[in-house]
């Protein structure tokens, strides 16, 4: 180890999305795992910061930087009905999301047009989705010594082009089991990827789905970040969410602590504006966390007004 030079890690998304390696995204079919990476893709695409700046923070540290080019890979979706209509209504600059065409032969991650096309695009991002429709035709997913050999690759290849590699997966259907054993196919997948996110739906608020963080090898745990996908308005980030991973799967408590944030407003602007400090505090007398009360103010549309220089919050006129 005395020879070994220390390399800092760079992140495309801290601390969810590392350059130079491999990233699990998975969830069950229809949660907006596709959304999501598309939304983010659009973003890199016009060098634009992924998250944006949430209600109650300060101005993020993560700046703007040059628009990236992006190799999408996908077998589910048609590009001309789905993908692009997607990446439009995201914003993308659509000319540095880039296609390998395997129209005649299906790609894998063992392929050699896989490495040609990150070397000749120098693309910062390649999003294979979802990944058993990569593996070949003959590889068996739920065999560990079939598997180890593919996540190897795509783990070099991250490594020696430096860019981040994400591959999609969706759930398998054992409810009762733990979030690190509810991907398809062999342990190996998770365990060579060096962070793995999960995305689902949150019961009883079907428009509002969350990201849970379930492996981060290298760095702490982010915490979970909230969506709204919904019909009329689309795509928006909604900002942290208390719940854990497990709970999100297996349908346990969820949305429970943000309706008892919601309550806690209710009651205690029921007779109209209060100061924010104080609501502050009686928040968290009550073990509501910051970011769940405010997902709970903007969820019910409760404004913020400054009479006579101080913060005060207060109900929406019906």
């Amino acid at each position: 180890m005395e020879d070994v030079a220390v390399e800092q890690v760079e992140w495309l998304l801290y601390p969810f999305i590392p350059y130079g390696k491999v990233t699990i995204i998975q969830g069950d079919p229809g949660e907006g795992k596709t959304t999501m990476v598309l939304q983010i893709i659009a973003k890199l695409t016009k060098g634009e910061p992924v998250l944006p700046v949430m209600d109650g923070e300060e101005e993020s540290a993560e700046q703007a930087g040059e628009p990236v080019n992006v190799i999408y890979q996908t077998a589910e979706d048609g590009l001309g009905d789905t993908i692009k209509p997607r990446l439009l209504a995201a914003g993308a600059d659509c000319s540095k999301v880039l296609v390998i065409d395997d129209s005649e032969l299906p790609l894998t991650m063992l392929d050699e047009r896989l490495e040609q096309a990150i070397r000749q695009t120098n693309a910062r991002l390649v999003v294979l989705d979802p990944i058993q429709s990569f593996l070949g035709a003959e590889v068996d997913m739920h065999r560990a010594n079939e598997i180890r050999p593919l996540m190897k690759r795509v783990s070099v290849l991250a490594e020696k082009y430096h860019c981040a590699i994400v591959l999609i997966g969706h759930m398998n259907k054992n409810s009762t089991g733990k979030s690190s054993y509810r991907g398809l196919g062999s342990i190996d997948f998770q365990a060579a990827a060096r962070s793995v996110l999960i995305v689902g739906r949150v019961k009883n608020e079907p428009e509002t789905r969350v990201v849970c963080h379930v492996k981060s090898s290298l760095a702490p745990e982010g915490k979970p970040i909230a969506f709204r996908l919904d019909k009329d308005n689309g795509f928006e980030w909604i900002g942290e969410y208390d719940i854990s991973a497990d709970d999100l799967l297996s349908g346990n408590n969820r949305g429970q602590k943000i309706n008892e944030a919601k309550e806690f407003l209710l009651e205690i602007l029921a007779d109209g504006a209060v100061e924010q400090n104080v609501i502050l505090k009686e928040s968290e007398s009550c073990g509501i966390k910051g970011k769940t009360l405010w997902n709970a103010k903007k969820a019910l549309g409760v404004q913020s007004i400054k009479p006579g220089g101080h913060w005060s919050w207060v109900l929406p006129e019906q």
